[in-house]
């Protein structure tokens, strides 16, 4: 795979095949977490030393020892339409048991309009799962009302995650209150909208873009594929969390719901990706983003980083920036 770069201060996009992918960041710093609170199963020494030197300052910062993170947006424009993969946190969200994602007022839909996507442009947006830090923006306050920020946009959820996180199911989560209000003021206003499409199994976006479920991290954790021409790519969402996991991926964050489906899809999809030359997308890594992977003995590695530039790091939660 050889993607091209077209970038300014505003716009990072890469070109796979016919179909082009934007990054659009919400926010990239710390999130409060110790690496060895987020990733429970990985040895405390890795993240000390000059096994760790390969990880700061992007995903961990050497002086306070907090993992750092990116939240973002994928714009995929493909066969005429534009897809959004996750929505990051959105603004002026109450979120009384994740605070460091509470109220926040920043400039993601200006960043948005820079990188040529207005709300009304938005064809398709791809929650793959449903957690705080991936469908804030489905949402925005107007009139002191919830409604959709994108208005023509179907936006798809797998039903497996909508069932979980309904809290008319009064299903028990890893998260406790952490995802307190979500549902409520960012899923189902799209969904009363009657912009939703529930899908289950696999779900075909287009001849380039398929959407299919890996259950672990949540019940309805889903990987978009992308395939167009002689290149691939998977965007996995919150399967990976740092790096540190291709060598480690075994080792799971203190957030999946499923640890052992969560440790095979990890493995299942790594292994595509190495076997295919395809480029990995998840959802949080800051740096430049996405990742090609090799396959070693036992595990995997880093093979090659996506030629976009390195995320700008905010490190002041809550800031418009």
């Amino acid at each position: 795979m050889s993607p091209t770069t077209n970038q300014t201060v505003e716009v990072d996009r890469i070109e796979l095949g016919d179909v082009s992918v934007t990054r659009v960041i919400e926010y990239c710093g710390p999130v409060d977490l110790t690496p060895e609170t987020f990733f429970p199963g990985i040895p405390a020494d890795t993240w000390e030393g000059e096994e760790a030197a390969w990880l700061r300052p992007d995903f961990l910062n050497g002086e306070t020892g907090v993992v750092r993170s990116a939240i973002q947006t994928w714009v995929v424009r493909s066969e005429g339409r534009t897809i959004l993969i996750d929505t990051g946190v959105g603004n002026h969200k109450e979120r009384p048991y994740s605070p460091v994602w509470s109220h926040r007022d920043t400039g993601y839909l200006a960043r948005l309009a820079a990188a040529g996507v207005t709300p009304q442009d938005v064809d398709v947006v791809v929650n793959t799962h449903l957690h705080v830090d991936h469908v804030g923006w489905n949402t925005r306050l107007e009139d002191r009302s919830w409604v959709p920020t994108f208005p023509r946009a179907v936006y798809l959820m797998a039903r497996d995650d909508f069932d979980f996180w309904n809290p008319a199911n009064e299903r028990r989560s890893v998260l406790g209150r952490g995802n307190q209000n979500v549902f409520e003021d960012s899923v189902a206003p799209v969904h009363q909208a009657g912009q939703t499409l529930l899908w289950e199994g696999s779900h075909r976006i287009d001849s380039h873009l398929r959407l299919d479920l890996a259950p672990g991290h949540t019940p309805g954790s889903a990987v978009v594929t992308l395939e167009s021409g002689g290149d691939r790519a998977l965007f996995v969402g919150d399967l990976l969390h740092s790096p540190a996991q291709v060598l480690r991926p075994d080792c799971n964050s203190c957030f999946c719901e499923d640890p052992a489906a969560a440790r095979t899809a990890r493995r299942r999809l790594l292994g595509w990706a190495a076997d295919h030359n395809a480029l990995v997308v998840p959802a949080h890594f800051g740096g430049h983003g996405a990742l090609e992977v090799a396959r070693t003995p036992s595990a995997f590695a880093v093979k090659e980083w996506a030629p976009l530039s390195r995320a700008t790091v905010t490190e002041r939660i809550g800031v418009a920036a």
